[in-house]
C-alpha cells in the first residue's frame, strides 16, 4: 500500500467517525437495566396496542397543543395530579386504583411515561416510581421525551385520546418508599449500610437556598448531587455552551455516584420528593439493589423544629434576593414612566 493511499484511507476512516460518531470504548459506562427507558421506535411500534399506555405528563394545555398520538393526559402535570392534592404527597394506594383504572391502566397495561422538556422532566420520573411503588412492573419513561420523538422524524397530534377504563390493583412495595423514620435514624447514625443521596442543588445543601422553616441538610449525608448534573449534555447552537438536556446518560451518573455500593440500600431525597425521583430511576437503571425515594423529604424535615440539621441556616437567603430582584425590577419601571 503506498503512503498516499494509506493517508486517504486514514482520511475517510477519520470522516466515517466524525459523521457516523465515536465508538463507545470497550470500558463505556452503560445501564444494567436499560430496558426501563423506551425509545421512540418501541412507543411508535406498540401504542396502538389494548394494552399499552402512553402518558403525557405536561398540563393538559400543552398536551392539547400537541403530543404523541394515541398517548393521554391526566388532566395535569403528573407529579401533581399522582399526588395528594393537600399534601402533595404520594396518596392512599385505594386512589390509585381508582385513577390509573379509569384512564385505562391496569395490572397488565406497559405504561410509558414521557415529558416535553427539563421543566417535565421529573414529572414523568414521578409517574415511574409511583407505579414501581404500586407494584407495577410494566413502567418505563421516553428517554429523551418529546425532542426524541420528534428527532426520530414523528408527528405529533392535537386529538385527545381516552382509554377504556378497567381495573388496577395496587401491590405496595415497601422497600421504595423511605419513611422520615427511617432518616432520623440515618441522621442520628442509627443506621448502618445505608446509603442517602441529597439530589437538590448545592445551595440548598449549604442552607444559602432556604425553602422551608430551616435550611441545611441531613446529617450523615453520603452524597450531594443535583439531579440535572447526572444528566447528558449538549451544546447549545446559540450560545455555543454545553448545557444539560433531558435525556439519561450512564457514564455521567456513573462520574456522579460510581462510588456508591450498589449492594445497600440507598435513598434519594430533595425538596418535595419530586427531584430525588429521577435519582430513584436512574438507581433502578444503575442495577442499585434496594433504592428508594423518601417523598416527604426537606418540606417536612426542614419545617419540624426536633429534627438535625447539619449545616442549619434560618435566613432565607433566595427568598429575600427574590423580593430584591422583583423591588428592583419595580422601581426601574418607575424610573422609565417618570422621564
Amino acid at each position: 500500500m503506498t503512503r498516499m493511499k494509506a493517508w486517504q484511507m486514514g482520511a475517510l476512516g477519520f470522516v466515517a467517525l466524525v459523521v457516523l460518531g465515536w465508538p463507545a470504548s470497550a470500558d463505556a459506562a452503560k445501564w444494567a437495566n436499560p430496558g426501563l427507558l423506551a425509545s421512540p421506535d418501541s412507543v411508535k411500534a406498540n401504542i396502538g396496542k389494548s394494552d399499552w399506555v402512553v402518558v403525557d405528563c405536561r398540563n393538559l394545555k400543552d398536551y392539547l397543543k400537541g403530543h404523541i398520538p394515541g398517548a393521554i393526559s391526566l388532566g395535569k402535570k403528573c407529579s401533581s395530579a399522582l399526588r395528594d392534592a393537600t399534601s402533595r404527597m404520594f396518596r392512599d394506594p385505594s386512589k390509585y386504583e381508582k385513577l390509573l383504572g379509569k384512564v385505562g391502566i391496569g395490572n397488565d397495561t406497559h405504561v410509558v411515561f414521557y415529558h416535553g422538556d427539563m421543566s417535565t422532566l421529573t414529572a414523568a420520573t414521578v409517574g415511574f416510581w409511583v407505579l414501581e411503588q404500586l407494584g407495577h412492573d410494566k413502567v418505563q419513561v421516553l428517554d429523551g421525551g418529546l425532542d426524541a420523538w420528534r428527532k426520530a422524524g414523528n408527528r405529533l397530534d392535537s386529538k385527545p385520546t381516552m382509554k377504556k377504563a378497567v381495573s388496577f390493583k395496587a401491590k405496595p412495595i415497601a422497600s421504595r418508599y423511605a419513611a422520615t423514620d427511617e432518616i432520623l435514624q440515618i441522621a442520628k447514625g442509627q443506621a448502618s449500610g445505608v446509603q442517602l443521596i441529597d439530589s437538590r442543588t448545592g445551595a440548598e445543601y449549604k442552607g444559602k437556598d432556604v425553602r422551608a422553616i430551616r435550611g441545611g441538610h441531613i446529617p450523615n449525608v453520603t452524597i450531594q448531587v443535583s439531579h440535572k448534573d447526572t444528566l447528558a449534555q449538549r451544546k447549545n447552537s446559540k450560545t455555543g455552551k454545553m448545557e444539560r438536556i433531558a435525556y439519561f446518560d450512564a457514564a455521567v451518573f456513573e462520574k456522579a455516584f460510581g462510588s456508591l455500593d450498589k449492594s445497600k440500600r440507598t435513598i434519594a431525597y430533595c425538596q418535595t420528593g419530586t427531584r430525588s425521583t429521577m435519582t430513584y430511576l436512574q438507581l433502578r437503571l444503575a442495577g442499585f439493589s434496594n433504592p428508594a425515594n423518601w417523598d416527604e423529604s426537606w418540606r417536612v424535615w426542614g419545617s419540624q423544629l426536633e429534627y438535625p440539621v447539619a449545616g442549619e441556616q434560618w435566613y432565607n437567603f433566595a427568598g429575600v434576593n427574590k423580593k430584591i430582584k422583583n423591588l428592583e425590577k419595580k422601581i426601574k419601571k418607575l424610573e422609565a414612566a417618570a422621564k
